[in-house]
C-alpha cells in the first residue's frame, strides 16, 4: 500500500468512528437532560466536536488541528464513561455499561485514537510539528546589557 492510501484509509476510519460517536452520544442526550442536564449538555458538546471531526477529516488538506483535537476528545470521552462507572462524576454514577451505547461509544472512540496513533506513526508526527513551528511566535534576541 502506498503512504496516500494508508492516510486515505486512517482518515475514512477516523471520519467513520468519530461520525458514529456523534451518533451514539446524540441518541442519549434526551434521556441525560432529563437525568442530569450537565451530562446531556456534555453529549450534546461532544456530539458536535465530533461531527466537527468527522466532516474536518474528509474536507481539509492537512486536517492536523482535527487528529487532535478528535483524539483528545476521544480521550476525554472514554475518562468520563470510565469514570462515571467507578468513582462517579458529580451528583452522578452510572451504575452499568448502558448496553449497547456504553460498549459501542468505547469501541469506536478507542478506534479512533488506535487510528491517531497510526497517522502519527505514518508520518503525522512530522506535521504536528511543522505546525508547531510554524504557529510558533518568532523569539527575538535580548537586548545587549551595557556594563
Amino acid at each position: 500500500m502506498t503512504s496516500r492510501t494508508i492516510h486515505f484509509a486512517l482518515r475514512g476510519t477516523a471520519a467513520f468512528c468519530a461520525l458514529a460517536n456523534a451518533v451514539i452520544h446524540l441518541s442519549l442526550v434526551p434521556s441525560h437532560l432529563a437525568e442530569m442536564p450537565y451530562i446531556g449538555i456534555l453529549f450534546l458538546v461532544g456530539s458536535v466536536v465530533m461531527l466537527c471531526v468527522a466532516s474536518g477529516l474528509v474536507l481539509q488538506r492537512q486536517p492536523v488541528g482535527v487528529w487532535l483535537i478528535g483524539a483528545a476528545a476521544s480521550i476525554g470521552m472514554i475518562i468520563g464513561f470510565l469514570l462515571s462507572r467507578t468513582v462517579g462524576l458529580p451528583d452522578y454514577r452510572e451504575a452499568g455499561w448502558e448496553p449497547p451505547y456504553g460498549v459501542l461509544s468505547l469501541v469506536v472512540e478507542g478506534i479512533f485514537v488506535l487510528t491517531f496513533l497510526a497517522w502519527l506513526k505514518e508520518g503525522g508526527a512530522g506535521r504536528v510539528a511543522d505546525l508547531r513551528l510554524r504557529e510558533a511566535p518568532r523569539m527575538k534576541a535580548p537586548p545587549a546589557r551595557l556594563p
